[in-house]
C-alpha cells in the first residue's frame, strides 16, 4: 500500500526555487462547506478487515469496523458544518499555514515557468473535479466548451494526457479530443492520440498498455453482482470502468451508507484479488496489482522518451486521493510538480494548489500564452 503520509518537503528540491511568495489576497475567499475525510483511518480499517476476513463469517462483516468507517464518511459530508467560533479560528489558522506550504499555482506562475525554461513540459490532468466540476450524477460531469478549447490548445503545445479513474470510452465521450493521451481506469488502460495534429505531429493509434487485462472477466462479474446487491439502495450507482469499478454514493442518503458499505464488503470477501479504496463520495474497486496513476505517469514519460531526461518538467493536476500516487512519483523523481485542486486543506504530496476547475482553466490558459510567447521570442 502506498504511504499517504504528508511529505513536508521544500519545493526547492523540485523547482530550484529559493523563495516562497504568498499573495496578500486569501486563497480561500469564503468558508468551505465540507471537511477533509481522514483517509489514513479509512485505509487502516480496510486493511484490518482484509487481514481478518478469513476468520469472519460472511454474515458478520465486523459491525464495529463498518460503523467506524461510516462515521468517517459522515465527517466528510458537505452538509456537516462546524458552528464553534473556536473551531472557526482554528480552521482559519490551519488554512493560512496550509497556503504557505502549498501556495496558489496562479500566484506562483512566474516561479513555475521560470523552472521550465529550456525544458519540455508534459501535462497530466485528472478529469472529475479538475477539468469538470464534481456533480451529483457522474454521468453528467460534462466539460465546458471553454475548458475543452484550452485543453486542446495545451495538447497542441505540450504532450498531454488525461489520467482518470473513468473508462477511456466514458472520458473520451466527455472530452471529445483526439490530440491527447488517455489513461483510464486509474492508468490501467492507456491509449495514444489519434490526431495528426497532436503534439509532435505523430499519431499513436491503438492501445499502448493494459496491465490488468486478465482481470476484465472478474470485473465484469463483480459489476453484475454489485448492481444486483445495490439496486435497492436509492441513489447508489455502480460504474464499470473496464479495469475497475466505482460505487458512487454521492446521492445516497446517509442512513443507507452502512447498508451500502456492508453490501460492497460482502462481495469483495469472495474476491481477494480485488482491493477497495475511496475517492470523493465514491468507493473504488481495483485489481491488487501494483499499478496506479503514478505508475501510469512514469510509463507515459518513458513512452515519450523522457524516462531519464533531465530536460523534462512533468506537471500533474488533480483533486483526489488517487492523484497522490502521481504527486508522490514527482517528488521521488525530483522533477516537475503536482498541483492539488481543493478548496480545503488536505494532506498532499503536491507542491501547489488551485481551488477549482475554473482556476485550472486559468492556469492552463496562461501556460499556453507563455509557451506561444517564448516560441515567438526564440
Amino acid at each position: 500500500m502506498m504511504n499517504q503520509n504528508v511529505i513536508v518537503s521544500d519545493r526547492k528540491a523540485i523547482l530550484g526555487s529559493k523563495t516562497v511568495t504568498v499573495s496578500n489576497s486569501p486563497l480561500f475567499s469564503s468558508p468551505p462547506t465540507y471537511f477533509t475525510f481522514p483517509r489514513h483511518k479509512f485505509l487502516e480499517l480496510l486493511e484490518a478487515a482484509d487481514k481478518n476476513s478469513n476468520n469472519i463469517n460472511k454474515n458478520n462483516l465486523g459491525a464495529g469496523k463498518i460503523a467506524s468507517w461510516v462515521d468517517s464518511m459522515r465527517d466528510s459530508s458537505p452538509t456537516r458544518l462546524r458552528s464553534s467560533s473556536r473551531d472557526s479560528v482554528s480552521d482559519n489558522d490551519h488554512k493560512t499555514s496550509w497556503i504557505v506550504r502549498f501556495p496558489s499555482a496562479l500566484n506562483m506562475f512566474d516561479e513555475i515557468v521560470n523552472a521550465a525554461k529550456g525544458k519540455q513540459i508534459v501535462m497530466f490532468l485528472d478529469y472529475d473535479g479538475t477539468l469538470s466540476p464534481i456533480v451529483e450524477d457522474p454521468d453528467k460531469a460534462y466539460i465546458t466548451h471553454e475548458m475543452r478549447e484550452v485543453v486542446k490548445n495545451v495538447a497542441l503545445n505540450f504532450p498531454t494526457a488525461i489520467v482518470t479513474g473513468r473508462s477511456i470510452d466514458k472520458v473520451r465521450g466527455f472530452v471529445k479530443l483526439n490530440e491527447i493521451y488517455y489513461a483510464g481506469s486509474h492508468g490501467m488502460d492507456i491509449e495514444g492520440p489519434t490526431s495528426e495534429y497532436a503534439y509532435g505531429g505523430e499519431s499513436n493509434q491503438g492501445v499502448l498498455f493494459q496491465p490488468a487485462r486478465e482481470f476484465v472477466p472478474m470485473i465484469e462479474k463483480v459489476y453484475k453482482i454489485l448492481e444486483e446487491k445495490t439496486k435497492w439502495i436509492p441513489g447508489a450507482m455502480v460504474e464499470n470502468n473496464k479495469f475497475c469499478l466505482s460505487v458512487h454514493f454521492r446521492r445516497v442518503d446517509e442512513k443507507r451508507w452502512t447498508g451500502l458499505a456492508e453490501q460492497v464488503k460482502s462481495v469483495l470477501i469472495d474476491y481477494p484479488q480485488l482491493k477497495l479504496t475511496q475517492g470523493r463520495k465514491v468507493l473504488e474497486i481495483r485489481p491488487t496489482i501494483k499499478w496506479d496513476k503514478g505508475q501510469a505517469l512514469n510509463f507515459l514519460l518513458k513512452s515519450l522518451g523522457f524516462e531519464k531526461s533531465e530536460d523534462v518538467v512533468p506537471v500533474y493536476i488533480g483533486d483526489d486521493r488517487t492523484d497522490e500516487d502521481a504527486f508522490k512519483v514527482l517528488r521521488e523523481r525530483g522533477q516537475g510538480f503536482g498541483i492539488l485542486v481543493s478548496k480545503v486543506p488536505k494532506e498532499t504530496n503536491a507542491s501547489y494548489s488551485l481551488q477549482d476547475p475554473s482556476q485550472v482553466n486559468e492556469f492552463l490558459r496562461r501556460l499556453v500564452e507563455w509557451k506561444r510567447k517564448t516560441v515567438g521570442e526564440a
